[in-house]
């Protein structure tokens, strides 16, 4: 998104199929200023990309009600945080509303139908006391409501769609139920018969469909309903109020008046309201509905906590560093619903087939009549058939396939930590050939500490720690502050140091009390010109047992080395073993020399192994790979790991990292946790199935029912009831997915 372009999101209401999707889509698309527009039949929403400075949101509601359809900007609020779960309230009230006037709608069609059902069986079996039904009088007075009032909105929809040039899926039905209703009231009160024969009637066919449709529309709605529980859930886990201190007092206050820099206290057992930095207490926060992991973590002074989480035990006061729309709650609801209203790149064949999908089922209705008519000569039989070719045609199952499959995988995956940015990064990952693992806070835990300290030159252990801590004092590296907080353990204080320069993914050197102070690896040392031949031997045993050795130099001569060791994760071997058994190359990349890079990658089971790989060179190693053919996903934590998070075809960033590497990423991983790797890969292979047998049997159901109702074959009625259950059917499907267990 360019630094002038703005997104907008509307709550779309009136579509009916995907039909509908397209034609708004194309609508706001034509629309000078916008650069990007989709609209998702499944979440019924719009996302607008445009530049403010030629066009205003306001607009484009006006553009979508010209269209037929209602339209309300989403998210307008305030930066409070509130407006999302104000307009998941909305959103939950309208669909209420929908399903409880679909109900309604239903309950009385079905009522005024039934009648009709049973004279089409009276007439069959000659049951003389109900063959009163058979009436055409009887009939016309039970098919006109359901026809003309229940059936109003099919009207309303088709004048709509056909005024804006792009047929719907209503225009089928309205053009079908109303063809047999008229044929009946023709053979019922104007078409003369000879004595003794009762009309054709087909009141029954148009009264029943409607109240079929209705039916699917009903069974759509509450399961279309179900596909965006994660969303409420989430949103559903922001407490409303927070206790803050103000004046000396503590005081309640909405979550939306909370600032930041405020502090907040949360008793035992309460919700912590937004992000924050510990001041006081100590507890055990479960953070389960953030990152899925399920152990609560303890949280001290200085420690980050995270909205939406429950305090267990202790009491806690805590700065609010992040609130409303900032929040990592915040952040996370707004990945998942720009994710599931994302398009994969599997929909397009959906969307280029529904385009076409109502004037070519039109045709064919057409060519049908014709020719039952002309060749066959029956005129009953063309009619029947054509109002059957009408109501099987179903665009909506076609328009379903694959949004509810991402909306339902998306939130899956939301519940267990893992964040999916769009539908296109879902699609993709289930290709993957090959993965790239950062050593450092993603094969390992990322907080190293000092395990050996060894004198080269009777230097005492209180000497060595005492220069390397003071030349490591403003260090911002993983190693530099192992080294520090060392230091600071074992001496009473630490030295001030001058003249402090870093190059990174070596070492650092400093003027400490008069002496130049280098602490760094072996090339660092050598390229200014200190030699490292006496300390060999020793480096290459510690570096044999997975450690990785800083040289200490003071004036020109190693006087020690510093060896630092960084814990595996605990399931970091079960995740490489897990990814390479489902057919993934799996590759470690480090900064770290060779011989410590072994040592660890023997331990986890890597076989491809990239040592002293310079930050800024992450991301060609990435690209090397991916010049091989194979499609690579890089997994990392650190900012020095956003290049390749980008530059890989599926970046996956670890939550437990920085920000800048999880808005770099395609996928991020909540919580830390390595088996969530191929968890989201499972997750993506799964979804992807969904989607293929969805498009399958919307494919295949037109593809088959379309010709067998041409053929004459089919009853309009049960054409209608096989139409009302394809989308059911579809969505529910894709709820199945509920179902999937991260191991």
């Amino acid at each position: 998104m360019s630094e002038q372009s703005q997104r907008s999101t509307f709550a779309v209401t009136g579509m009916t199929c995907a039909t509908c999707a397209l034609r708004i889509e194309k609508g706001l698309r034509n629309v000078e200023g916008v650069s990007q527009a989709s609209v998702n039949l499944a979440t019924e929403k719009a996302t607008v990309q445009y530049d403010p400075g030629v066009i205003e949101d306001g607009q484009f509601e006006k553009l979508i009600r010209d269209l037929g359809y209602d339209a309300i900007l989403e998210g307008g609020g305030d930066d409070s945080g509130g407006e999302a779960l104000d307009s998941t309230d909305r959103e939950k009230e309208l669909r209420k509303r929908e399903i409880r006037k679909l109900r309604l709608s239903f309950v009385v069609s079905a009522a005024l139908s039934f009648p009709l059902l049973v004279a089409m069986f009276a007439g069959l079996f000659r049951i003389q006391p109900l063959m009163f039904l058979h009436y055409p009088a009887v009939q016309l007075v039970l098919a006109t409501p359901v026809q003309f009032v229940i059936g109003y909105r099919f009207y309303k929809n088709t004048f709509k769609s056909l005024r804006s040039g792009s047929p719907s899926m209503d225009v089928l039905v309205a053009l079908g139920t109303s063809a047999a209703y008229l044929y009946s009231i023709y053979n019922g009160f104007i078409r003369s018969l000879p004595q003794g024969h009762s009309p054709a009637l087909y009141f029954e066919a148009s009264a029943i469909i409607i109240t079929l449709v209705l039916l699917g529309k009903l069974l759509e709605a509450v399961a279309k309903g179900r596909t965006s529980e994660a969303i409420k859930r989430l949103i559903g886990l922001q407490p409303k109020t927070a206790r803050v201190l103000r004046g000396g007092q503590e005081v309640d206050i909405p979550i939306s008046e909370l600032q930041v820099g405020e502090t907040v206290l949360v008793r035992p057992g309460e919700k912590i309201p937004v992000d924050g930095e510990v001041l006081e207490g100590s507890s055990a926060v479960d953070e389960s509905m953030i990152t899925g992991e399920s152990i609560p973590v303890e949280k001290s002074r200085g420690d980050a906590v995270i909205g939406a989480t429950i305090n267990t035990y202790g009491a806690l006061r805590f700065r609010a560093t992040k609130v409303g729309r900032d929040t990592m709650l915040a952040q996370i609801i707004r990945l998942v619903e720009e994710a599931q209203g994302s398009k994969a790149p599997i929909q397009r064949l959906a969307d280029m087939v529904a385009g076409i999908f109502v004037p070519a089922v039109l045709a064919v209705a057409v060519v049908t009549f014709l020719i039952w008519l002309l060749v066959g000569g029956d005129l009953t039989r063309g009619l029947i058939s054509a109002v059957a070719v009408l109501v099987i045609a179903r665009p909506c199952a076609m328009g379903l396939a694959t949004p509810t499959a991402i909306m339902v995988g998306t939130g899956k995956g939301a519940e267990n930590g893992i964040l999916i940015r769009s539908g296109e990064s879902l699609e993709l990952a289930h290709k993957l050939e090959a993965v790239v693992l950062d050593k450092t806070g993603t094969i390992t835990l990322g907080k190293p500490a000092l395990t050996d300290v060894v004198s080269l030159n009777g230097w005492s252990r209180e000497d060595l720690l005492r220069l390397a801590g003071a030349a490591e004092r403003n260090s911002e590296h993983p190693l530099g502050i192992a080294i520090l907080e060392a230091a600071r353990r074992e001496l009473d204080r630490i030295e001030e140091s001058r003249e402090f320069r870093a190059t990174p993914g070596k070492g650092v050197r400093a003027v400490v009390g008069g002496s130049l102070v280098l602490v760094g690896t072996r090339s660092y040392l050598a390229e200014s010109g200190i030699s490292v031949e006496a300390a060999e031997e020793r480096i290459r045993s510690l570096e044999a047992e997975g450690r990785t050795v800083m040289l200490v130099s003071v004036d020109g001569t190693v006087q020690g080395l510093l060896a630092v060791a960084d814990r595996i994760k605990a399931g970091s071997r079960q995740a490489i073993e897990t990814l390479k058994a489902m057919g993934l190359e799996v590759y470690m990349i480090t900064g770290d020399n060779r011989r410590t890079a072994e040592a660890i990658g023997r331990e986890v089971g890597v076989d491809h192994i990239m040592a002293e790989v310079l930050p800024e060179r992450k991301a060609q190693v990435v690209e090397q790979i991916r010049k091989q053919g194979r499609i690579v996903a890089m997994v990392g934590d650190g900012i020095n790991d956003a290049p390749a998070l980008v530059g890989a075809d599926i970046g996956m960033a670890m939550g437990t990292g920085t920000d800048i590497a999880m808005e770099s990423a395609d996928i991020t991983l909540m919580n830390g946790d390595l088996m969530s790797v191929p968890a989201a890969i499972q997750l993506s292979q799964r979804t992807m199935r969904k989607i293929k047998q969805n498009l399958f049997w919307a494919f295949f159901y037109n593809t088959v029912g379309i010709p067998i109702a041409a053929l004459g074959m089919l009853n309009p009625i049960i054409a209608g009831a096989a139409m009302a259950f394809s989308s059911v059917s579809v969505v529910s499907n894709s709820l199945s997915l509920k179902r999937f267990r991260v191991a």
